[in-house]
């Protein structure tokens, strides 16, 4: 394959585009890769397209490798799928929903468990039909609140999904681990750096469930790692270890401070160790954080409380996985009129029994702790609020922020912190889905065996863009070479015969199977022929230019900036060999 710059369709920016936060977002547009329609919604130029359209190759070839089947899905789906498993209620916002001229309700598929779970029953049925994997690779749709990130974090994305079915849950757990293994291929194959880590399930069921994340400074998602134990969780799925329960009678007797002026948990600990003879720190607090909690597709609003050391701030990201499908808010000024008997800036728990509102504690809240916390009175706070004795919270909640330097789960070594990306996300979803769909296989002795599933994805459009992101340098894009558009970027500087030579060159290169961009543009200076040759990022550049005239080209690596001059007369063999070495 041989690719033209005088005839190729692209344009490359000098700027960054101004809605533009991060690295690959900034690249790709300016390289000419995508161009923004909509926010969070993007088109393919030609070099992107060959970009996707590698990284797709990449995904399918290990997929297929491992024994999975292609099929193909539509996009378009109706309401009656989603509505048997309750998601249509569950996805909330995130669907695109949308009616036919007859007033049908159909969604655009963010996911698509139930048309495979139906597939699969309406062609197999019998014990000897299974296991079986199959895959696609789809574009998707999810109504983001704020796309940002370009490719990153967009409205429509394409996406392999594949689908494991088996008789029973050691037949899953083979399959989980031959994805595992299948997404450990992949990514080594993209030259992408990955973490692999716990997650939850969210909205997709199931339990076991693991992320393959992008370690990289603009990451949304935050992730934890051990470097003793090796232990790595997604903060989403961090467990805190509790402490053990003390005897409830070893501690004083509750007291009440006045607290006036507090406003702040550092505020209140001066106050408290100043003028009430206490010696507390902030995390011997109890910070108290009502919410409101609704649940998609009913009308109904819990009022509830969250409590959690008073060093730590409630992690909203945590706190939405913890009550998934239910969606948390922050209670408002004109929820506490509603409720007089929470006073703000001073709620204990005392009396939230009493007042009918659910309790639930960060693990470290266990039973025979003393804490400080609220009164519920104005300018009042308590001492010594023994959890067990001045009262029982409802249960437990992972809900407070992760820091550096906390206790491993598995080893109790301290934990360091870094950002990511999702790029894939196995799930041992189980039972949930065929359940809903009734699937069975008859079994040897005639009787009926719910099949169980596993569910797998691989963010493909969002794999360039994290390519984009941890493979770049001030000058540009540094494709790996599996994915580039081309494998060379000869630059004919535009004098006398070297335009004509650098066609030549790459059509010999064409013959070998090597692809081949080539500028052959007239009226470009080399300077802007160069820059471009950077930006695009082909992770070989061979320059034919002054040194034509000696009878050598400039060989360039990409990546490690290195360059040699190479007799025009070895050039194909020397190109060649660098390439496939």
């Amino acid at each position: 394959m041989s690719l033209r710059m005088s005839s190729l369709f692209l344009r490359t920016l000098r700027d960054d585009p101004a809605d533009a936060e991060v690295p690959s977002h900034k690249l790709l547009v300016r390289a000419g890769y995508v161009r923004r329609v909509a926010p969070g919604i993007y088109s393919w130029l030609p070099l992107g397209k060959l970009v996707l359209e590698n990284v797709a190759r990449i995904v399918r070839e290990e997929m297929n490798r491992m024994g999975g089947q292609e099929v193909l899905f539509p996009a378009l789906l109706p309401r009656e799928y989603y509505e048997s498993t309750g998601r249509w209620t569950e996805y909330g916002d995130l669907l695109f929903r949308l009616q036919d001229r007859k007033g049908a309700d159909y969604l655009l598929g963010p996911t698509h468990e139930e048309l495979f779970t139906d597939m699969v029953k309406s062609e197999y049925s019998s014990y000897k039909d299974y296991p079986v994997t199959l895959y696609q690779i789809q574009t998707k749709y999810r109504d983001e609140a704020r796309p940002r990130a370009g490719i990153l974090r967009g409205r429509e994305f394409l996406m392999k999904d594949s689908y494991s079915f088996d008789l029973d849950d050691d037949g899953l757990k083979h399959s989980y681990e031959q994805h595992r293994e299948t997404y450990i291929r992949t990514f080594d194959r993209l030259g992408i750096t990955y973490k692999i880590v716990f997650a939850t399930s969210g909205a997709m069921g199931g339990s076991a469930s693991e992320e393959f994340l992008a370690p990289t400074p603009t990451g949304e998602d935050t992730f934890v790692a051990c470097h003793s134990c090796g232990y790595a969780a997604n903060a989403e799925a961090v467990t805190t270890t509790a402490p053990a329960a003390r005897p409830v009678q070893d501690n004083e007797p509750l007291q009440v401070l006045d607290t006036p002026d507090t406003p702040t948990i550092e505020t209140l600990v001066n106050y408290v160790n100043e003028h009430h003879g206490l010696s507390i720190t902030a995390a011997d607090t109890l910070k108290n954080v009502v919410v409101k909690v609704t649940t998609p597709g009913s009308d109904k609003v819990e009022t509830l409380v969250i409590g959690v050391p008073g060093d730590r701030e409630v992690d909203f990201k945590r706190l939405e996985a913890s009550l998934a499908p239910g969606e948390p808010a922050i209670f408002e000024a004109e929820d506490f009129a509603k409720h007089p008997g929470l006073v703000r800036g001073y709620i204990g728990p005392q009396v939230l029994r009493e007042l009918g509102i659910r309790y639930l504690v960060d693990p470290r809240v266990a039973t025979g702790t003393p804490w400080v916390t609220g009164a519920n009175e104005p300018g009042r706070h308590a001492a010594h609020v023994v959890a067990g004795r001045d009262f029982v919270p409802d249960g437990t909640i992972e809900a407070a922020e992760v820091r550096a330097g906390d206790a491993c789960p598995r080893c109790g070594s301290a934990l360091s912190i870094d950002r990511g990306i999702e790029i894939g996300h196995i799930f041992q979803l189980g039972r949930k889905y065929a359940d809903a769909a009734g699937l069975d296989a008859l079994g040897p002795d005639g009787k009926p065996i719910r099949v169980t599933m596993g569910s797998y994805g691989i963010g493909v459009s969002r794999a360039v863009a994290v390519l984009a992101e941890q493979l770049h340098d001030g000058l540009g894009l540094v494709w790996p070479r599996e994915v580039a558009p081309a494998d060379v970027h000869i630059v004919g500087t535009g004098k006398e015969n070297q335009i004509e030579a650098a066609l030549e060159l790459a059509a010999e290169l064409e013959a070998r199977g090597l692809r081949v961009l080539v500028d052959d543009r007239a009226g470009v200076s080399p300077g802007v022929k160069f820059k471009d040759a950077e930006l695009l990022g082909m992770p070989t550049i061979v320059v034919v230019g002054r040194g034509l005239t000696q009878g050598v080209v400039e060989l360039r690596d990409r990546v490690s900036g290195e360059k040699a001059e190479i007799p025009l007369a070895e050039a194909a063999d020397r190109i060649t060999a660098a390439c496939r070495a």
